[in-house]
């Protein structure tokens, strides 16, 4: 492997307006040596349905600490989906990032009582297989990136990590796997309210062939014409979070689950004392505004609303928004109608509240991700509504 295809992701050129999302023309081909990392819950509904919704999310995106952290966090793309995820590695990188993502397998069954499922998809099999993965690269904030990702090979990495016939020709060695490092990984603010009645988890996949540029900038447009706002914008009106949405308690809800994940590689009393020490020098420093250590909390609140997933492109269009129950009503007419026209498939989920998982890499840095999905099936329920209805 070449030192620029190992470097591939980290000297991709940036573009930092979301509504630049649809200019498929500007994705690169990912090197033809890469593996495509994939891990998702089986029956992950179900776990929802039994009130596991934060576990899940918290699974899904320790998928993507578990690899990262072994790896550099600047050269490594990957894609959180609720729940599981998609990282793409570069092939001398593949051995060490499956046996984490094994670990990490290992770990939610012991401690969550989730399956993971796991797979290691050579980009050559995709490409074999008449598909491809071509990436742009979405500067959040400086440092901060998502991955964009179009050609149709992350769809069938899905398909063939879903596929039992598959399963031995692209598993994933689960011998003795090491304990994943979660370092950073965290879920601390409460569940996120519905400021308009619906949080909403939308797939919109544009078929191929029919104009997918198109169908992207019809999506934008009926969404502005519906709640009056750009979503696709980078200024405020584009953002999912906002400071007053935000809920912080003592201690979290969500805390045990956290000590139980990342205080396995780390010995589980001290990730305890260290994360309620973390939790009270953030309720102080939130509450007063004063700096604490590395925390300044206006600076941080302020890239948390700039740092989240909730909107992305990875063969399909994914958004998290909020909606009132009559725009998603004339929002599921809109897209029935584009469907019955050959134009797209969608799936959509409606929820109450929202959750957010956090991935902090350097806070001093401003270096951190919050993963955004609907509570109670989100995005992976918007997949099986997408897929039941092919």
């Amino acid at each position: 492997m070449t030192d620029q295809a190992d470097t591939f992701y980290k000297n991709l050129p940036s573009f930092r307006d979301f509504d630049q999302v649809g200019d498929l023309a500007a994705y690169q081909p990912v090197p033809d040596d890469w593996v495509v990392l994939a891990a998702d819950i089986v029956q992950s509904r179900k776990a929802m349905a039994d009130g596991k919704s934060k576990e899940v999310n918290l699974v899904g995106a320790g998928v993507i600490a578990s690899v990262v952290n072994v790896l550099d966090r600047d050269r490594i793309p990957f894609i959180f989906g609720g729940d599981g995820a998609m990282i793409l590695v570069p092939g001398a990188d593949a051995a060490v990032g499956g046996q984490a993502l094994a670990g990490m397998a290992q770990l939610a069954r012991d401690q969550q009582g989730l399956t993971l499922r796991t797979a290691a998809i050579p980009l050559k099999v995709l490409r074999e297989r008449g598909t491809d993965v071509r990436l742009r690269k979405y500067e959040l904030n400086p440092g901060n990136y998502l991955a964009m990702a179009i050609g149709g090979g992350l769809d069938l990495a899905d398909e063939i990590l879903k596929s039992p016939e598959n399963a031995e020709t692209f598993a994933i060695d689960t011998t003795a796997p090491p304990v994943p490092d979660l370092t950073g990984l965290s879920c601390r603010w409460e569940q996120l309210p519905s400021e308009h009645g619906r949080i909403v988890s939308l797939i919109v996949r544009p078929t191929k062939g029919a104009g997918e540029e198109q169908v992207l900038t019809d999506i934008r447009k009926e969404l502005r014409r519906l709640i009056g706002q750009d979503v696709f914008s980078d200024e405020e009106e584009g953002r999912f979070i906002f400071p007053r949405r935000l809920r912080f308690r003592f201690p979290p809800s969500g805390l045990g689950r956290e000590i139980r994940l990342v205080g396995a590689s780390r010995g589980r009393l001290k990730t305890a004392l260290g994360s309620v020490f973390e939790c009270l020098a953030f309720l102080y420093a939130y509450t007063t505004g004063r700096t604490v250590g590395p925390l300044q909390p206006a600076r941080y609140l302020d890239e948390i609303c700039r740092q989240t997933d909730h909107r992305k492109l990875d063969d399909s269009l994914r958004l998290v928004l909020d909606m009132s129950a009559g725009q998603v009503a004339a929002l599921r007419v809109y897209l029935e109608q584009a469907r019955d026209r050959g134009a797209l498939s969608f799936g959509l989920h409606e929820a109450d509240t929202a959750m957010m998982t956090c991935f902090v890499s350097d806070l001093s840095a401003g270096q951190h991700l919050h993963f955004i999905d609907g509570h109670g099936g989100g995005l992976s329920a918007a997949a099986t509504a997408m897929n039941s209805a092919a």
